[in-house]
C-alpha cells in the first residue's frame, strides 16, 4: 500500500482491476451481446418460421404434450410463442428436489420441433452471470468480481484528478504506456455513468446469492413465502391427493387476457390432474423499469379466480426496477443500441486496463520478463482475444454441426470452450508480440467467415442481414487491430529497439 490517500487509491485501482479484470471482461462481453439475445437465438435457428397461433391454443398444445410425457409432474410450464421466439417451450419437474426438464415443440402442431437443437443467445446470457458453471459457484464468482470492480471504478475516479480533461487527450506517440493509459481513460470516462450503473445493478440482482442470510433467517428456508409476501409469486397450494378433471385451458387464458392488456407469456399448471390444481396466467411485463409480471391465478377444476398479482411491495418494486434497468427490458431499439455501445466501451475499458498493467511493467529491451508478467500477458491474450475466438467458433459450430446430432446444443458449447482453451494455450506458449497479431488475425477471419458459412449452409438470403453486418463489423475491427499491432514500431524514442522488442512494449 502506497503512502497518501490518492496513491493508496491508485494502488487499489490497479490491483482490484487486475484480479477481477479477466472475469469481468468475459461478463461485459457476453452481457453486451445478450442485449440482442433474441436476435442471436433467431439466427441460430434458421429453419424456424413464425406461425400465427392463438396463445390459448398454444397453451392447450403444450399441456397435451405434458399430459403424455410428464403425467406425474409437480408443475407444468408452457411458454407461449413470441414474435422473437416462435417456438413452444414446455418445462416440468417431477419433485422439488429434481431438476427442471424441458422440451421444445412446434407451435403449429404441438409435436417436437425439427429445428436444430441449440441454446442460442441463452448460452451467452447464462455465461454472463453463471460462467456456465454450477449456478451457485458461478454466481458467487461473478458477484464477488462485480463487487471488486465497483471498488476499482470508484478508486479510479479518485485516482485520476484530471479524468475529464484527459478524456480529450490521446498521446499515443509519447510512450506505449501513455497511449494505453489515455485509451483506458477515454473508454472509461465516455460511458462512466453506464459502467457504475451496470456494475451496481448487477450486484443488486445477485444480492440473494451473495447475502442470503436475511431470507434464511426470517423465513427459515421457506423462500417461496418470501416471494409470495413480496407480491412476485402466488401462494402454493398443496396437492389434495385426489384426481380431478381440469377445465380447458384456452378459455381460462382468454378470461385472463381480458383483464390484462399485456400479451400472455406463460401458463403454469401446478399439481396437474389433482383436485387442488391451479392455473396461473403470466403476462409480459408492462413498459417501465420494474421487472414484474402481472398474473391471474385460477382454480383448475372450477375456473374461479383465486388471486390477481400486479402490484409489488415497495422493496420488491425497487429490486425489480434495478433488475429491469440492468437488463434494459424497458429500452426501445435506439436506447438498446446505446446500451450495447456502452457495453462495448466497458469491455474496452477493462481490456485496455489489463494491457496497461502489462505495458507499465514491461522489461527493458533485451531483458527477459518474469513469471508474473508472462502469466498476465498470457491471460490477457487468452481472454481479450481468446473469448472472441470462442464466440465466433460457437456461431460457426451452429452452422456446421449436423442438425440431427445427438446432444447438439451441448456440442456447440463444447466447441466454444475448446476454441477458447486452445487460443488461451497458444497465448501462453508463443511469443507475446507475435501472438497478438496472429490471434487478432485469426479472430477476424473467424468472424468474417460466419456470414459466408451461414449463406452456404442455409437458404435464408438476407433474412439475417443485421446479424451478418454485425459479424462483418466485428471482424473488420479485429482485423484493423491486428494490422495496427503488426505495423507498430513504438514511440520515437524507442524506435532504435528491434521490432519484436518494440512490439512487446505495445
Amino acid at each position: 500500500m502506497k503512502p497518501g490517500f490518492r496513491q493508496s487509491m491508485a494502488w487499489l485501482h490497479t490491483w482490484a482491476g487486475l484480479v477481477t479484470g479477466w472475469v469481468m471482461f468475459c461478463v461485459f462481453v457476453t452481457g453486451t451481446a445478450t442485449y440482442y439475445r433474441a436476435d442471436i437465438s433467431h439466427w441460430m435457428r434458421p429453419e424456424l418460421q413464425a406461425a400465427a397461433v392463438e396463445p390459448g391454443v398454444a397453451v392447450e398444445r403444450g399441456a397435451a404434450y405434458l399430459k403424455v410425457h410428464a403425467p406425474k409432474a409437480v408443475a407444468w410450464f408452457v411458454s407461449v410463442p413470441q414474435a422473437e421466439r416462435p417456438l413452444l417451450d414446455v418445462y416440468w419437474f417431477d419433485s422439488f428436489e429434481t431438476p427442471i426438464r424441458q422440451a421444445t415443440l412446434d407451435a403449429g402442431t404441438g409435436a417436437p420441433t425439427t429445428v436444430r437443437a441449440t441454446q442460442g443467445g441463452d448460452f451467452l446470457y447464462r455465461f454472463h452471470y453463471e460462467l456456465q458453471m454450477m449456478p451457485g459457484l458461478g454466481r458467487w464468482i461473478v458477484g464477488a468480481s462485480a463487487l471488486v470492480l465497483l471498488v476499482a471504478l470508484v478508486s479510479g475516479i479518485v485516482t485520476h484528478r484530471r479524468i475529464f480533461s484527459d478524456f480529450f487527450t490521446f498521446r499515443r506517440d509519447r510512450s506505449a504506456q501513455r497511449g494505453w493509459l489515455d485509451a483506458h481513460n477515454v473508454t472509461g470516462v465516455l460511458a462512466l455513468p453506464f459502467h457504475l450503473m451496470i456494475t451496481y445493478t448487477g450486484i443488486v440482482t445477485l444480492a440473494f446469492t451473495l447475502m442470503p442470510w436475511g431470507i434464511t433467517s426470517a423465513y427459515r428456508g421457506d423462500e417461496l413465502r418470501f416471494f409470495v409476501e413480496a407480491g412476485q409469486s402466488p401462494a402454493w397450494r398443496a396437492a389434495a391427493g385426489r384426481p380431478a378433471d381440469a377445465l380447458p385451458l384456452a378459455p381460462l387464458m382468454a378470461r385472463a387476457q381480458a383483464e390484462v392488456s399485456e400479451p400472455l407469456e406463460m401458463a403454469i399448471i401446478n399439481n396437474p390432474g389433482d383436485a387442488a390444481s391451479t392455473v396461473v396466467a403470466v403476462f409480459e411485463e408492462p413498459k417501465g423499469l420494474a421487472h414484474r409480471h402481472p398474473q391471474v391465478v385460477f382454480e383448475a377444476t372450477s375456473g374461479a379466480v383465486i388471486a390477481r398479482l400486479g402490484t409489488l411491495k415497495p422493496a420488491a418494486h425497487v429490486f425489480t426496477s434495478f433488475l429491469g434497468l440492468h437488463e434494459a427490458h424497458f429500452a426501445g431499439p435506439a436506447l438498446r443500441g446505446l446500451f450495447f455501445l456502452c457495453g462495448l466501451l466497458g469491455s474496452a475499458t477493462i481490456a485496455t486496463g489489463l494491457v496497461l498493467w502489462a505495458v507499465a511493467r514491461a522489461p527493458k529491451a533485451g531483458a527477459v520478463p518474469g513469471f508474473a508478467l508472462s502469466l498476465v500477458r498470457g491471460l490477457n491474450l487468452g481472454t481479450i482475444l481468446g473469448l472472441p475466438i470462442g464466440i465466433a467458433a460457437f456461431f460457426l459450430a451452429n452452422r456446421l454441426l449436423p442438425v440431427a446430432m445427438n446432444e447438439r446444443a451441448t456440442w456447440e458449447g463444447a466447441v466454444f470452450f475448446a476454441a477458447w482453451g486452445l487460443a488461451a494455450m497458444v497465448g501462453l506458449a508463443r511469443p507475446y508480440a507475435r501472438t497478438w497479431r496472429e490471434m487478432g488475425a485469426a479472430a477476424a477471419l473467424l468472424f468474417l467467415s460466419v456470414p459466408l458459412v451461414s449463406d452456404l449452409t442455409t437458404d435464408r438470403g438476407l433474412d439475417f442481414a443485421g446479424f451478418d453486418a454485425a459479424m462483418i463489423a466485428i471482424g473488420l475491427t479485429l482485423a484493423w487491430g491486428a494490422r495496427k499491432v503488426s505495423h507498430y514500431r513504438g514511440p520515437a524514442r524507442l524506435r532504435a529497439a528491434t521490432a519484436p522488442e518494440a512490439l512487446a512494449r505495445a
